[in-house]
């Protein structure tokens, strides 16, 4: 222990007691907590979880919500893992690691949709919980007869989830531009390609003007976001798997 009595490390908060302190038995779970502060950052982002707002949502006093929760940093990790614990996972593998990977894919997709605050707060809280690893073991299960080697296959998983972060994260980026702008992303991407079509036509941009006339619309985002992501899974179906 440090001199101020506090861990020389960093905890994890599912390696604590469910509560610290003495007295009666805990008034609230985790669970309930993590979710209370979902509910407060899906209607009004991230910046809008305190401690404070939290305790308010459970009923609690603020200082007892530190009994459950030592900091915000903790409970931000509770409530990613709470999100995560949204996977719809199989009993067993399909056999199709591909088709099985793309579907956990689509599946993070959308819970990043129905929680924009999800992928800023992935990035920064690393700890994996007690969903995030059950995750984590399913699709080590999926991968179980790619023909990778373990080293891969956690590199793939960390590329696949990296891919899907980042793509969620300039999808809501591009809808709170649209929001705070008072346009349509539809509008937004005219008056883009509106802007690109002008200069093009200067002659100063060839290659840029080849590549666009090649390329033809963008697409539908579902189908752009499968092709995106069966590439990821492509470069790891090489030589080096079965």
């Amino acid at each position: 222990m440090a001199a101020s009595g506090r861990a020389a490390g960093p905890e994890v908060i599912w390696a604590r007691p469910e509560r610290t302190g003495r007295g009666p038995r805990p008034a609230f779970t985790r669970d309930e907590i993590a979710e209370a502060a979902v509910r407060i950052a899906d209607e009004s982002g991230l910046a809008a979880v305190s401690m404070r707002r939290v305790a308010t949502a459970v009923g609690c006093a603020t200082m007892s919500l530190y009994n459950y929760v030592p900091g915000k940093g903790d409970l931000i990790d509770l409530m990613v893992d709470l999100a995560v614990g949204e996977y719809r996972l199989p009993d067993r593998p399909s056999g199709d690691w591909r088709a099985d990977l793309l579907q956990l894919a689509r599946q993070a997709r959308e819970m990043m949709r129905r929680h924009p605050w999800l992928p800023g707060a992935v990035l920064s809280h690393t700890f994996l919980g007690p969903n995030a690893l059950r995750y984590m073991e399913h699709s080590l299960a999926v991968l179980e007869h790619s023909g990778l080697d373990d080293a891969l296959k956690l590199e793939l998983i960390s590329m696949l989830n990296g891919t899907v972060v980042s793509m969620a994260s300039a999808e809501q980026a591009a809808a709170e531009r649209a929001k705070e702008s008072g346009h349509s992303p539809e509008q937004r991407q005219a008056a883009q390609a509106g802007y690109l079509t002008s200069a093009v036509a200067t002659g100063q941009y060839p290659l840029i003007a080849r590549v666009l006339a090649g390329s033809g619309p963008v697409g539908d985002p579902d189908e752009v976001f499968d092709r995106l992501i069966g590439r990821v899974l492509d470069a790891y179906a090489g030589p080096t798997a079965g």
